[in-house]
């Protein structure tokens, strides 16, 4: 079964808001097959037409808090319901540089619907920032295991076992996963897998589109913070808070470089 529609949808962040998509998507989270009365895969991380390739621009941060239980959420599932309400919350939370309180909102959502602890990356997220490096690596794995092409889960897998056993033995247990379509997080991807110069990929992307630099400004900051790099580290995603993309866009990395910042004590100012 193919989508007919690429899905550029908008998150509407108020945590009692609806699911809102572009002019240009279907009304509903689901498309049927016009000969079907089955439902189509949705891809937790990208969703796209068989037939158009996928968007070398869109991050997955910018759709739907989870996938898990939409159905019985559209239909009347209440907990599923209520656990999709709880995810938004965490997420505000999260954004506004509440991590403890989005960690509590993600933990009562896999309470009241155990099934979206397998696509819950923003608890993996805000646990990194708690130190809380073991649970983050277990949640990234988990989704990984749901989604076995997602770089930046494997990515962020990566970033919680280095601060628990170095980079060295964390290079060994690293998460292989598919080929991400935007070329920036290809070399992420690979410069996190193998080592090597975070500057190349900083200056490889200088002159791209402004995601193309917050991007490689981010991950060459992390990658510092994982070789314990601070000043280095600080630089680079202090950089990204301050790119265009960094100050105006809804992308919930935009939103974790400026949390990294805070929970630092870096001025993103």
């Amino acid at each position: 079964m193919a989508m007919t529609h690429i899905l550029k949808p908008t998150v509407s962040m108020s945590p009692y808001s609806h699911f809102t998509h572009s002019t240009h998507s279907p009304s509903s989270p689901f498309k049927t097959h016009s000969n079907s009365h089955l439902f189509t895969t949705i891809i937790p991380s990208r969703i796209y037409s068989h037939q158009t390739p996928p968007p070398t621009t869109l991050s997955r941060r910018l759709f739907l808090p989870s996938v898990s239980g939409i159905w019985d959420a559209i239909t009347g599932g209440n907990n599923a319901r209520e656990a999709i309400l709880a995810i938004r919350r965490g997420m505000l939370l999260f954004r506004q540089g509440d991590v403890l309180g989005s960690v509590a909102e993600f933990d009562k959502a896999i309470e009241l619907d155990p099934r979206q602890k397998a696509y819950l990356w923003q608890r993996g997220l805000s646990l990194y920032y708690l130190d809380r490096f073991e649970e983050g690596a277990e949640q990234f794995r988990i989704d990984v295991a749901q989604n076995p092409n997602d770089t930046e889960e494997s990515i962020w897998c990566f970033l919680c076992e280095a601060q628990l056993y170095g980079v060295i033995e964390a290079r060994k247990r690293f998460l292989e996963v598919g080929i991400d379509p935007r070329p920036v997080m290809q070399e992420a991807y690979n410069l996190f897998k193998i080592g090597g110069d975070p500057e190349k990929i900083v200056a490889a992307f200088s002159n791209g589109q402004g995601n193309e630099y917050f991007y490689a400004s981010l991950y060459a900051g992390l990658y510092y913070e994982s070789e314990k790099k601070a000043d280095a580290a600080k630089l680079h995603i202090l950089a990204a808070c301050q790119s265009p993309y960094g100050q105006r866009s809804d992308d919930y990395m935009a939103s974790l470089a400026r949390v990294h910042c805070l929970c630092r004590n870096w001025s993103s100012n």
